[in-house]
């Protein structure tokens, strides 16, 4: 098992297929999916997929999003983490890393996606030497907002991603690192 990351609370692995039922659970949610676009999963062979694409994420980029296990019970809390995001342009941008989170609703309210999503950043910075690491949520989704105010990034403008017709907010944060 391949960690990425730990925190006090949490512990960052890569997604396996072992985490099909999970994800599931996760993905199919539509409470989940209310800020996400409102398009939540049918099948677990859309969740198989997505896994499979998150590890062509590690493979590729040494990045993808993570598995989110809450130490104290072992429990499969969400995923976290960054994203090469070089399939569709948003708001100006190509091929960028973004910082996300999902979590499952009982896990909601507990700082995890702050948590892990520090965590993301740090490694982001620290392990990968990016220059820069987007976030963006909709617009009208404060819990997120401030989740990703707390991780550290900054509000920089709102948008519509067009090929989903959604309005957007735009973050982002600077390697602290770099001169």
């Amino acid at each position: 098992m391949t960690v990425f990351a730990e925190t006090e609370r949490l512990l960052l692995r890569a997604l396996t297929l072992d985490d099909t039922n999970s994800m599931f659970e996760l993905d199919s949610d539509p409470i989940v999916h209310r800020y996400l676009g409102n398009k939540p999963v049918r099948t677990k062979e859309e969740v198989i997929k997505y896994i499979n694409y998150i590890q062509m994420q590690y493979e590729n980029y040494h990045i993808g999003r993570w598995a989110v296990i809450e130490k104290a019970s072992g429990d499969f809390v969400g995923w976290s983490g960054l994203k090469n995001n070089f399939e569709h342009e948003m708001n100006g941008h190509t091929n960028f890393i973004d910082v996300g989170y999902r979590l499952i609703p009982r896990y909601w309210g507990k700082g995890y996606a702050t948590e892990s999503g520090i965590a993301a950043v740090n490694y982001g910075f620290e392990t990968m030497n990016y220059d820069v690491i987007y976030g963006m949520t909709e617009l009208d989704h404060h819990a997120s907002r401030k989740a990703l105010e707390k991780i550290g990034l900054t509000y920089v403008e709102d948008f519509v991603f067009e090929v989903e017709d959604l309005p957007l907010t735009w973050y982002q944060i600077t390697n602290p690192y770099r001169k």
